[in-house]
């Protein structure tokens, strides 16, 4: 078994050199929207190198995380749309079976909703490999996406009875009774790719059912976190904010349990997430309704917020670059932690999200062209013009992205959620291809080449 999976492995590696020398043959000096850069990232930098919170990683060897998993999210439905180019669809199989190692699980922590968000590659491997006759490989694929969606819908720990939010994810164990825009592109997104792929077999009663669960993520915190001033969504909402890991969550007031700000990458997987899941939703469900009006306040309160001359989205969405961090930082148990004076800036994880999603909504007729495209392709011809650039080896660089960032637990007082925060936090350095941000640009890059 390890020597099949290695000479696979070579194979694929020599289908990357062979498509990145050709690709180099031809590299543009001029970046202009007419190139499809979809295929330029896939392969001038996810099927090289990419970094996963600053850790360099090589896809078909990386390791099971939400990171390496959008990117081969991403590089898949390249090949979706190129079915010419093969080599893509092989990385991504490579990648998975690297994860799998000849079984049909993978390991994912307890009531972690970040370890299930790459098990959305296994539907289009599962319906691939069953054409092809691959049953053995079909059945494995769609046993590791079935076991990834009961560890959710089963297991995952959730808000209980009696508090607000009652039936909502948890984000991860040690966030109790938390739940952070991030984690809907996690989970309930990977939940609904299951649904629509295998939701079909159960009953209608039980398929919708599920349905009305995955919504209810959605709703609940859309319910907390809206502000309806700003048209934004605050990065995350505790439905205990007396908790000691919910130190950052506000006390009381309106927007109790909500951390401080808006951040442009959490409201990025909030409105990705949306499209995805509208994508396979079926539109008599008594939730689509809900889940489209909730991806129209989005799109209208990001267009509010999209930065006039560069046509993309801020780190900290509320403010442009005169906002900077205090000088001071934030006084933790008797120290300060977050000092610097660093800017707010221009952000590529989130503005290709947000590009990405608003052509996707278009696209879905979920949004309305006449009133979003405009901000879609301003946009994108904004990414092009702010963010990519020629690495020095042939290779396409995707620069000034947000490295990470989250709040808390108690044991890392440090991540405040505050401004200083998400300017100076430890995690929170500004990096450059971050697959965070190379993903979403092919996810984006996709749809701009699709449109009509």
């Amino acid at each position: 078994m390890k020597i099949q999976y290695y000479s696979q492995v070579s194979k694929v590696l020599l289908i990357i050199s062979a498509s990145f020398l050709f690709s180099c043959a031809s590299i543009h000096k001029k970046r202009t929207s007419s190139i499809k850069y979809s295929q330029q990232m896939v392969e001038r930098r996810a099927l090289k190198t990419f970094n996963t919170n600053r850790s360099e990683q090589q896809l078909v060897k990386a390791h099971w995380d939400y990171v390496p998993g959008l990117v081969a999210f991403s590089v898949i439905k390249a090949w979706e749309q190129y079915p010419e180019k093969e080599e893509y669809y092989q990385v991504v199989k490579a990648y998975a079976d690297h994860c799998l190692q000849g079984k049909d699980t993978v390991a994912v922590g307890a009531s972690n909703i970040d370890d299930l968000a790459a098990g959305k590659i296994f539907f289009t491997l599962y319906q691939t490999e069953l054409k092809k006759g691959n049953k053995a490989d079909a059945e494995r694929y769609k046993n590791c996406a079935t076991f990834l969606r009961n560890k959710l819908k089963y297991q995952h720990s959730r808000i209980g009875s009696g508090k607000p939010g009652t039936g909502g994810f948890f984000h991860k164990a040690q966030y109790p009774n938390q739940m952070w825009l991030d984690g809907l592109y996690m989970g309930p997104a990977l939940y609904a790719g299951w649904q629509g792929t295998f939701g079909i077999l159960e009953s209608r009663e039980e398929n919708y059912k599920s349905w009305s669960d995955i919504a209810l993520q959605f709703k609940i915190l859309n319910e907390h976190t809206y502000d309806k001033a700003k048209q934004l969504n605050y990065h995350a909402w505790s439905a205990d904010p007396q908790n000691e890991d919910s130190f950052w969550a506000r006390k009381d007031g309106e927007y109790k349990g909500c951390s401080p700000e808006f951040w442009g990458r959490g409201m990025g997987w909030f409105f990705a997430a949306l499209v995805d899941v509208l994508e396979q939703m079926p539109k008599d469900h008594p939730d689509y309704s809900a889940l489209t009006q909730i991806t129209n306040q989005v799109a209208k309160g990001l267009a509010r917020h999209q930065d006039k001359q560069s046509g993309n989205w801020y780190q900290l969405l509320q403010y442009d670059e005169r906002k900077r961090a205090d000088g001071k930082g934030d006084f933790i148990n008797g120290e300060y932690v977050n000092n610097c004076d660093k800017s707010n800036y221009l952000e590529s994880s989130a503005s290709s999200m947000f590009t990405y999603a608003y052509f996707k909504g278009i696209r879905l007729g979920v949004l309305n062209r006449s009133e979003f495209m405009s901000v879609a392709e301003k946009a994108y011809n904004g990414l092009l013009t702010n963010f990519i650039r020629e690495g020095v080896n042939g290779e396409l660089d995707i620069i000034q992205s947000c490295a990470s960032a989250g709040l808390g637990p108690a044991k890392d007082m440090s991540r405040t959620g505050t401004v200083n925060y998400y300017l100076c936090g430890k995690d929170v350095t500004v990096t450059q291809n971050e697959g965070k941000a190379v993903g979403p640009f092919i996810l984006a890059s996709l749809e701009y080449e699709r449109r009509k």
